[in-house]
């Protein structure tokens, strides 16, 4: 099974668009990269996807190779493989790791999701994810507290690993 990344941590972005990497996140991007060889960088890709998105999305090569392949099984010519092919190889960016354990985020990607000074880090499993802080407190810590918030106090949400919906 494929190291997963864990955690979450906040990083300044200087003016070339240059931000450290949790070094956490960096040991599951060099598991995850099969050309990575100790001494080198690990590559990534990031997919920054349509205008609704309002982060980037950081896969390692194995996750990447997992979508794609799904790409590939899905009907050629089918609607749902032309927009996964946009989504997911148009609207991405392949990069690596620099030497400092830092990565290089073109303008293009840092106005995308506004990003300024700094950028937030949060773990999603095989990927991992950038966000402006205040998009990411706003949007997403938004409905993880509303989502628990409908919960009875005594919920654990580990019943979903059971199948089982809770309360």
């Amino acid at each position: 099974m494929a190291r997963r990344f864990r955690g979450e941590s906040h990083h300044k972005v200087d003016s070339k668009g240059r931000v450290s990497i949790p070094a956490s996140f960096r040991r599951v991007l060099e598991a995850g990269d099969p050309n990575w060889k100790s001494g080198e960088t690990p590559e990534l890709v990031i997919v920054y996807g349509d205008h609704r998105r309002n982060f980037l999305e950081c896969y390692t090569m194995q996750a990447i190779d997992e979508v794609d392949d799904q790409i590939a099984d899905l009907p050629r010519g089918s609607m749902e493989r032309k927009m996964l092919q946009r989504l997911f190889h148009g609207q991405s960016f392949p990069t690596t790791v620099d030497e400092t354990g830092r990565l290089v985020l073109p303008a293009k990607l840092r106005q995308k999701i506004d990003i300024e000074n700094e950028a937030f880090f949060i773990a999603a499993g095989d990927t991992f994810q950038i966000w402006k802080p205040e998009t990411y407190d706003k949007e997403e810590l938004a409905k993880t507290e509303e989502w628990l918030d409908e919960l009875p106090e005594d919920f654990d949400p580990l019943v979903f690993l059971d199948g089982k919906t809770g309360g």
